[in-house]
């Protein structure tokens, strides 16, 4: 019994709407495991999760869990077993405190009236042995995001978990609280706990994984050990490509970039923005054909240019010229009207309407054009999605399958497909490729250089230094609100930008 995997899925098939899922996929994990599952967007990561945690009902296979038979109808029947999920978006009560989040629907009761007193003594213990400083009596709600994904987590152990699952767990983490997620992890490790890591950060799954399966197109292709195998090695698994032909062409790299007319004048030009202390004299121009990447720590300022800019928020200050003319956006329609498009970084909260389908998605902004006396044109709303969809590769069984079923890859298409339906003449990119994995990223990082050379101008924010450098024409560098640096040509490289971002940081400290 004690070779028996701590859980084994074998042959696991789901078929939505005649269209196969997964496809006789197997994952084993070991007691005392950190298991990283990786893929393309709509690899079937997501499926085969859902299924181990009862989510959804599989149509073929077998799933055991210390060499029983699992059959979980419901996520509450898999919590029970000690299969637990813990999502990047916190599920819990912000209202409610740390102790009464963690014992949710199963409070320890004292003559019929719960025991808060043992609620909060029990979960003082819980947090001191995950290693973590947090208030059980706080309220979830005045927690920073890192410490309610740590009690999200400290809710599973609770919960008695042998298996954990962690999805996208640092998104949005700082390096600090990276380092307390991982050193959490190092003792579910110690205690015996598999847990299942996914990410689509190389750095991180190496730092703590100790295996890898690889899906593609709803199959399983390979696990591996982590140790020895080369990153370049494991990106070739994903997207079943040879290693010479990615050593070539570079796995995300962009497509050389055809030479910006320094000369020619700019397409935007931003003039003084500033907007108390998130903006300060914000000056800066984008050429036709020009992608300018934009760099800064978290709060520098970055996202508030691009709102500013759209019209989102108002500004004390400043102008925005575009084309050769003032425009004074005093909201989002009034900048889409001038031609300006913005690819929000929360695609979740600012971006997709869930329920709907993609072809409402990508029509959205749309819909006034395509609109006479209060009718919308379902003929021309086809053309374009049809249009659209081919031209981006948007996989999904239908135009009228719902958004939130297609992975984070395909879902961020359709948001860049709503736009570029509108013929806009500058767009504002903010984190566009975060949270999708690397074969979709290339894509998207081609298609935009693609909108480069067909003259459109491009303002891209990351907070992936590689990406700025690969895909910049040139790099500006947020900082405290203010533009700190711009790099050209050869001055472009991390280093540059990560000295660029840390130069207030490293005077304080002298």
């Amino acid at each position: 019994m004690t070779n028996e995997p701590l859980l084994r899925m074998h042959n696991i098939r789901k078929v939505f709407s005649g269209v196969v899922a997964l496809d006789n996929v197997s994952l084993t994990l070991e007691r005392g495991e950190v298991h990283s599952l990786v893929g393309e967007n709509g690899a079937g990561k997501s499926t085969l999760i859902k299924i181990m945690t009862g989510a959804y009902m599989r149509d073929g296979g077998d799933m055991f869990l210390e060499g029983k038979p699992a059959n979980f109808r419901t996520p509450e029947d898999a919590q029970r077993a000690g299969v637990v999920a813990v999502y990047q978006e916190v599920n819990l009560l912000m209202f409610r405190t740390v102790a009464e989040n963690i014992f949710l629907n199963r409070e320890p009761c004292r003559f019929g009236f719960i025991d808060w007193a043992r609620m909060n003594r029990e979960t003082g213990e819980l947090l001191k042995r995950l290693g973590l400083n947090i208030n059980p009596k706080a309220t979830l709600g005045s927690l920073n995001i890192a410490m309610r994904q740590m009690v999200a987590i400290a809710r599973g152990v609770s919960l008695g978990a042998k298996v954990l699952v962690l999805d996208e767990p640092t998104s949005s983490l700082t390096e600090k609280e990276v380092g307390i997620l991982y050193e959490v992890i190092r003792r579910l490790k110690a205690e015996g706990t598999a847990i299942v890591y996914i990410s689509h950060r190389f750095d991180e799954l190496y730092a703590v994984c100790d295996r890898v399966t690889v899906l593609r197109d709803g199959k399983f292709v390979a696990t591996r050990s982590l140790k020895g195998l080369e990153r370049i090695d494991l990106i070739c698994l994903m997207l079943g490509k040879q290693r010479e032909e990615l050593e070539k062409k570079g796995a995300t790299a962009f497509d050389e970039h055809q030479p910006v007319n320094n000369n020619a004048p700019p397409l935007l030009a931003v003039e003084n923005l500033t907007r108390g202390r998130r903006l300060q004299n914000v000056s800066l121009d984008v050429r036709r054909g020009e992608i300018l990447g934009m760099a800064g720590l978290l709060g520098s300022g970055r996202t508030e240019v691009a709102r500013a800019i759209f019209g989102a928020d108002r500004t004390e200050t400043g102008r925005v010229v575009l084309n050769g003319q003032e425009i004074n956006a005093r909201n989002p329609n009034e900048a889409i009207r001038a031609g300006i498009a913005f690819l929000s970084e929360d695609r979740k909260a600012e971006g997709i309407i869930p329920d709907w389908s993609v072809r409402e998605n990508l029509t959205l902004a749309a819909l006034p054009a395509l609109t006479r006396a209060g009718v919308v044109s379902r003929k021309k709303q086809n053309e374009i999605v049809e249009r659209f969809m081919r031209r981006l590769g948007i996989k999904a069984t239908s135009a009228e399958q719902k958004i939130r079923e297609l992975s984070g890859g395909n879902q961020q298409k359709v948001l860049l497909a709503r736009w570029l339906c509108c013929n806009p003449k500058f767009l504002l990119l903010d984190e566009p490729t975060r949270g999708i994995d690397i074969g979709a990223k290339g894509e998207i990082q081609a298609l935009v250089n693609e909108l480069a050379k067909e003259g459109l101008g491009v303002l891209m924010i990351s907070s992936e230094l590689e990406e700025l450098v690969e895909g910049s024409d040139r790099v500006v560098v947020m900082r405290d609100g203010q533009l700190s640096a711009e790099l050209r040509g050869a001055q472009i490289s991390q280093d540059s930008i990560i000295n660029a971002m840390a130069e207030v940081n490293q005077r304080l400290d002298s």
